[in-house]
């Protein structure tokens, strides 16, 4: 019985088709990287990597910022002006990145950009930054080399009103199901490991749905595998070389 039931695990995960990797952040976790860099989105495509994630963020005086936290150096970035971050540095040297930056580095390369954009404490500068986001994608050509994921569901009902038809957003929260987000022709599932795990069955009602299932940030062997055996489609991660060759047994 448990040889059936591994049988079946497997073949769903074969069905389910190519599982892609997408480096969290970039591929930092290297010398002469760091989060967020310029270097990690190099580096997440020298490997080969599917995807390379990074976030966003808009300042006071509308430059959209590459970095994870809400502030940087001290400075809360949605309230500061550009001019109190440009010359902030890196873990690695690197100056702060601003989101064209990080787009014209992406132009060079074949990585999938994976733009998530960070909720705002002003719901009306998060609309904007979605808005300038968007338009910045399509100046650089570059709307079908982007994907949108945020924790935010104002932003991704926004994003849907701008993003052409057939662009991915997902959304990152975990409190709606599959068959929620449906309704609102969102392209899939982008949660937490820990929220998967809870609800292992939102992978099948996701596919059942055409609906796409990412899960991150998938660090851990073991979570790994959990991943790859419910043939989840993309998986977020610090570890790329690691999932790499698990992919490949």
């Amino acid at each position: 019985m448990k040889h059936f039931l591994l049988f079946i695990v497997a073949a769903v995960a074969l069905s389910a088709g190519a599982q892609e990797v997408i480096c969290h952040r970039g591929y930092w976790d290297v010398e002469g990287s760091a989060q967020n860099s310029i270097r990690s989105l190099v580096k997440a495509d020298s490997i080969g990597a599917w995807g390379s994630e990074f976030d966003v963020w808009m300042t006071a005086d509308g430059v959209l910022v590459v970095n994870h936290d809400e502030s940087y150096g001290g400075v809360v970035i949605e309230t500061a002006k550009w001019k109190d971050l440009k010359n902030m540095r890196l873990a690695n040297g690197e100056k702060l990145s601003t989101l064209k930056e990080m787009l014209n580095c992406g132009k060079k390369l074949k990585t999938r950009l994976i733009l998530e954009l960070k909720p705002h404490t002003d719901k009306q500068q998060e609309a904007e930054a979605a808005r300038r986001a968007v338009k910045m994608v399509r100046k650089l050509k570059l709307t079908h080399r982007v994907e949108y994921i945020t924790f935010s569901y104002q932003a991704v009902k926004v994003l849907k009103t701008l993003v052409n038809p057939g662009i991915p957003v997902y959304y990152l929260n975990g409190d709606m199901s599959p068959r929620q987000l449906s309704e609102l022709h969102i392209a899939g599932i982008d949660y937490s490991i820990g929220t998967m795990r809870k609800n292992p069955e939102w992978i099948d009602e996701a596919h059942s749905l055409g609906m796409k299932v990412n899960v991150w940030t998938v660090n851990s062997e073991r979570d790994m595998d959990w991943c790859i055996n419910y043939g989840v489609d993309f998986i977020t991660t610090n570890d790329p070389l690691l999932l790499q060759r698990k992919l490949k047994r």
